[in-house]
């Protein structure tokens, strides 16, 4: 990994904000070039905005860290121009199976249907998605648009003033100041943006430890490419463990170690490659590329937003790694802000727009929260009664299917549906769920190629089988019009009309559903183009 990221990716550079007397002022400053605020910035100024990111290293992280990227994130890639790298280098997979002691109980498929571009999951190492999605924004910035990635620039102080924000920022050659209208907290858990404005995180820390290590497989293993977790094995007795595989032949090992350990006997490396051996038997042959030791923690702010200061991803919830909720979810609070920030600098929105992305981004991660908690609680049953019952679960489910749903080996991250968003407009009952208002847009084939493809980061009306003026627009907010027939394509009638003969759908910049109807009403949709909006 590092192997190849070692070199700086965005080294250092003397911006020319170091030398003015007067701090520079921006409209919008992203502190945090990991994928979160790489995917904002690159979002903003693909949408006119004018960017300065802020990251006090100079290379991708560390570790692969986050691995296990969504469909959702991929469509949300697509819009960015970042997917195909990703999933010509990811090891794709929509199967997982669950083991309770050496049996394998049963297994599930993430995406049984099929009519999708983008599979279930990919994993991919975070370096490469970082090393991307700094390649899309030097591409961005090539074009000529104001995009400026600052590495070695260390926030250091944070002020906020009636209308913007004051940043220290410390460098190789000292510190200089600069101001912000929006400053973008997308800075990791342990956030210094948070801590300079006296906030922190309220939730539950679990008293349980997990080994997390990377290892480069030799000799040519072959592990099927699908998620494997265990309850109670036997290389890990009264625990649980996980397998997955990377790119690269790396493969990424979960174990539970419990909470009274030493963390620094058990990181050291003779230590791992015992416990790995156990696992992986004793003529297994690998190289450690990364070991860490974490503690679970299902936390969130209060509020994302404090006024000119807005926190995303990490830095502003934590769930566990079980479920791959973290850097999926951190991506959709960019994919839901960016647009809501650009309508505001553009003067198209009021600031109160910005209150949605609190409330929509809140939910959803308490969504992932609740979700990560169960997952938590399950795997590491605090009682002797919980323990049992959850055994109980294990056992049944190798042969009743309909316990299955029960057992919870980390539920998977799926996209949050704003339900009851102030943003949502009108709905029609007899269409399909999946498409309600406040739900993502859902995929599938449609006369020369896929649906999500044709649509793009603005408002869009998409019609199907329904006559509507090809272009729109309503009070400065354009609309395009994205125009279908569900003629002979059954995923598209299916997911997007149910029983009715013909749709109209009004969307988001994000590809969430605003509102929808069986024919065209202007004054319908401009009523809810200026909900959804703010105004």
């Amino acid at each position: 990994m590092s192997r190849i990221f070692e070199a700086p990716l965005y080294p250092y550079r003397r911006s020319k904000d170091q030398d003015t007397v007067r701090a520079v002022r921006h409209p919008v400053v992203v502190v945090g070039a990991g994928p979160v605020g790489l995917a904002l910035a690159i979002d903003l100024t693909s949408q006119g905005v004018p960017v300065v990111v802020l990251d006090d290293n100079d290379k991708v992280s560390f570790g692969s860290r986050a691995i296990c990227f969504a469909k959702r994130t991929l469509e949300i890639m697509d819009r960015l121009g970042c997917a195909d790298p990703m999933v010509e280098r990811g090891v794709q997979w929509s199967l997982g199976k669950v083991y309770f002691d050496e049996r394998q109980v049963f297994e599930f498929n993430l995406l049984p249907e099929s009519g999708h571009k983008r599979p279930a999951f990919i994993n991919l190492q975070q370096y490469y998605l970082e090393h991307e999605l700094v390649a899309r924004l030097r591409a961005l910035e090539e074009e000529g648009n104001a995009i400026d990635l600052r590495g070695n620039n260390k926030v250091t102080a944070v002020r906020r003033t009636v209308d913007g924000v004051q940043l220290t920022v410390d460098t190789p050659e000292g510190p200089y100041e600069i101001e912000a209208d929006w400053l973008v907290a997308c800075d990791g858990a342990n956030s210094p943006v948070r801590r300079a404005l006296g906030l922190d995180f309220v939730g539950r820390v679990f008293e349980d430890n997990f080994l997390i290590a990377d290892i480069v497989m030799e000799g040519g293993v072959e592990f099927p490419v699908e998620r494997r977790f265990w309850f109670d094995p036997p290389f890990n007795r009264g625990q649980s463990a996980l397998l997955h595989k990377q790119p690269d032949n790396v493969w990424r090992v979960d174990l539970q170690l419990g909470w009274n350990i030493d963390k620094s006997e058990e990181s050291k490396p003779e230590r791992v490659i015992s416990r790995l051996k156990a696992f992986l038997g004793e003529d297994a042959r690998f190289e450690l590329e990364w070991v860490s030791i974490y503690t679970f923690q299902c936390r969130r702010m209060e509020n994302f937003r404090h006024d000119r200061v807005i926190f995303a991803g990490d830095s502003a919830h934590q769930v566990s790694p079980f479920g791959a909720r973290g850097a999926n979810s951190g991506i959709q609070d960019a994919d839901n802000l960016a647009w809501k920030l650009a309508l505001v600098l553009q003067r198209k929105a009021p600031e109160s727009l910005l209150d949605s992305y609190d409330l929509e981004r809140r939910q959803a991660a308490d969504e992932n929260i609740l979700h990560s908690s169960r997952s938590t609680d399950f795997i590491t049953p605090k009682s002797e009664t919980s323990r049992l019952f959850r055994d109980a679960v294990l056992n049944l489910s190798e042969h009743f299917p309909a316990t299955r749903p029960m057992v919870n080996s980390g539920r998977l991250s799926l996209p949050s549906v704003h339900d009851g968003s102030p943003l949502n407009g009108p709905d029609c009952e007899d269409m399909p769920s999946r498409t309600r208002p406040g739900a993502p847009a859902s995929d599938a084939p449609v006369s020369g190629g896929w649906l999500l493809d044709r649509l793009g980061g603005g408002f869009q009306l998409l019609t199907i089988d329904c006559d509507v003026p090809e272009h729109l627009e309503i009070e400065g907010i354009g609309i395009e019009r994205v125009a279908l027939t569900a003629t002979g394509l059954e995923e598209l009638r299916t997911r997007w009309l149910g029983s009715a003969d013909s749709a109209v759908y009004l969307l988001r910049p994000d590809q969430h559903v605003v509102g929808r109807w069986r024919s065209f009403d202007r004054e319908a949709v401009r009523s809810a183009v200026l909900r959804a909006v703010g105004r």
